[in-house]
């Protein structure tokens, strides 16, 4: 079932006011790769009448007010990405189109997309139906943060919008637990997973410093992150508490991590995989190509890339679905009219992930100084593809099924370093699961810039590209690594950039597409050494590219150089 999007929708549903109704960035297409969908249809699972206005117009009233104001709450997200991010590029130019906006044109998703819609909502309706934050806009911004876009550092969004509470994470067991509280008429501000502001801050919970002192003085942003980031797990994190002005932001303790059985039901909820038909006439979502045949086999990652969020967002614990509801989760999209016997991904955030996990981390939750993969992999982990194996085996059994393939980022490193089923999943991937190109993404090769980045050694490259190449000869298979690399991160400069392009004229013998220039993004220490032009696990200063045109020619390394061969 679709979630209601009009009010002949609600009419036809005997609906006389939504519950909640949530607003997003995006266009609705109604799938389990959709968060707000996730969100939608778990609260209607558990009794909730919830409606969705997706990209509604923010300078008249016409969609804001089509559904009216609803009983419990608003919920509003600025959809899958930050809406800076959606909207301009690195070098800060306007984009022109957005895979997720029916008809493809960049012309529906607001800058700051949230505190947009948030003040959308407040000048149509005085009532005092409380309007909560969510999504990875929200989630990322929720304490004091650089903004590149500004060049400053904001205030958490929660002030900058005027909302009344944020849901940070993934959100599933918060929403509901948030949804009961404030149809019983209780206070929900002990719910684990929330920000809010209060008049005064909580004692027992981590004070950071204030947003005046982390705006003013480099250090203290510093110290500010690093708690933050450090406090992120459900088990071993506690609350925060951050200084705006003469009031206080108070950070919960993150909620607790779905069970494998909890995550199981979210995916197989009714979706119905498709564009909301209210939004299809507007024509199509791009996005929906890559996400329709796909399916989510876990949560979380623990490789921690400073450039990356995901550890801030879905956690560093790995989540895993069962066998046999990612099974029955095939199943229902084999019965499509338009599929063609081809899965186009099964992963993550990072596919080769699926049912690893650490006993310590389990336990007593991620080690307060020590990283899972970096500078080595730790001996902790369970490094072991074995569980991925047997998936990938049964679902190409399936009736009607002529390929599964993998879409999403591999960790190579975690395949060469598995002494146990590391050859058995490079040969069924090489053999059976390639779709003429593997993405990986090396990011870069020099050491001192790997290291800022928190990635590993470009040894396991080379091992694993020889490994592959070797392997598609043996299955006969033509098919090729695509590559992803980052220019001007923080740390490098155009003589590491020289460095790469020698090693991918003398080593990989390609010419690389896929050469994108470093984006400063809120919650990162890759943003943090950008901000700061210090390396935060030495105190050391760094170089740090912020011209625009440098960074630009720091691209050009690769992608002009090679154009010339």
């Amino acid at each position: 079932m679709f979630i209601p999007t009009t009010k002949a929708e609600l009419n036809s549903l005997g609906w006389q006011q939504p519950d909640i109704i949530l607003v997003s960035g995006d266009t609705y297409i109604d799938s389990p790769y959709i968060g707000v969908s996730i969100i939608g249809q778990l609260l209607i699972k558990e009794g909730y009448k919830v409606a969705i206005i997706a990209q509604p117009d923010i300078n008249s009233d016409l969609d804001i007010t089509r559904l009216g104001d609803p009983r419990l709450f608003w919920g509003v997200s600025a959809g899958a990405v930050d809406s800076m991010v959606a909207n301009y590029t690195a070098l800060k130019k306007p984009r022109k189109a957005d895979d997720m906006t029916a008809g493809g044109i960049n012309n529906r998703r607001p800058d700051r997309a949230v505190i947009a819609y948030t003040n959308l909502i407040k000048r149509y309706y005085k009532t005092n139906k409380p309007i909560v934050l969510g999504g990875v806009e929200a989630s990322l911004r929720r304490i004091a943060h650089y903004d590149f876009w500004d060049n400053s550092v904001r205030r958490s969004i929660i002030f900058d919008s005027k909302a009344d509470l944020i849901v940070y994470g993934m959100g599933e067991k918060t929403i509901i637990e948030l949804a009961d509280k404030i149809n019983a008429g209780q206070d929900y501000r002990d719910i684990r997973g929330i920000c809010y502001i209060d008049s005064m801050a909580k004692s027992e919970y981590i004070e950071l410093p204030s947003f005046e002192q982390v705006r003013e003085d480099k250090k203290s942003f510093i110290e500010m992150f690093d708690h933050f980031y450090k406090n992120n797990d459900p088990i071993n994190s506690k609350g925060l508490v951050q200084k705006h002005g003469n009031r206080y932001l108070i950070q919960n303790p993150p909620s607790p991590h779905l069970t494998a059985i909890e995550l199981d039901k979210i995916y197989e909820l009714n979706y119905e995989y498709d564009v909301h038909p209210f939004y299809k006439i507007f024509g199509k979502t791009k996005a929906l190509d890559t996400i329709r045949f796909s399916i989510t086999s876990h949560r979380g990652c623990f490789g921690e890339c400073n450039f990356c969020a995901i550890t801030m967002h879905q956690g560093r614990r790995i989540v895993s679905r069962s066998k046999e509801s990612i099974i029955r989760e095939t199943k229902r999209l084999a019965q499509k009219s338009d599929f063609k016997g081809h899965i186009f991904d099964v992963g993550g955030a990072t596919a080769n992930m699926y049912d690893m996990s650490c006993k310590i981390m389990d336990r007593i939750g991620p080690c307060g100084e020590k990283r899972c993969m970096t500078p080595d992999i730790c001996k902790a982990m369970k490094i072991d593809h074995h569980s991925q194996v047997s998936l990938l085996k049964d679902l190409q059994q399936l009736p009607g099924m002529k390929k599964i393939s993998i879409g999403s980022g591999l960790r190579y490193d975690l395949i060469i370093s598995d002494k146990k089923s590391g050859e058995e999943y490079f040969d069924n991937l090489v053999e059976n699961h390639v779709s003429g190109q593997l993405k990986i993404a090396p990011e870069h090769v020099q050491d001192d810039v790997l290291s800022f980045m928190g990635k590993t050694s470009a040894d396991y490259l080379k091992q694993f590209r020889e490994k592959f190449n070797k392997k598609s000869k043996e299955f006969y298979k033509n098919q090729f690594l695509t590559y992803y690399f980052i220019a001007a991160h923080p740390g490098c400069d155009e003589n590491d950039m020289r460095d790469l392009n020698n090693f991918i004229k003398n080593e990989l013998k390609l010419n690389p597409e896929q050469v994108q220039i470093f984006t400063p993004t809120p919650s990162t220490y890759s943003t943090l050494m950008y901000y700061t032009g210090i390396d935060p696990s030495t105190g050391k200063e760094i170089f740090v590219e912020r011209d625009p045109l440098r960074k630009e020619r720091q691209k050009k390394i690769i992608v002009e150089e090679n154009k010339k061969k």
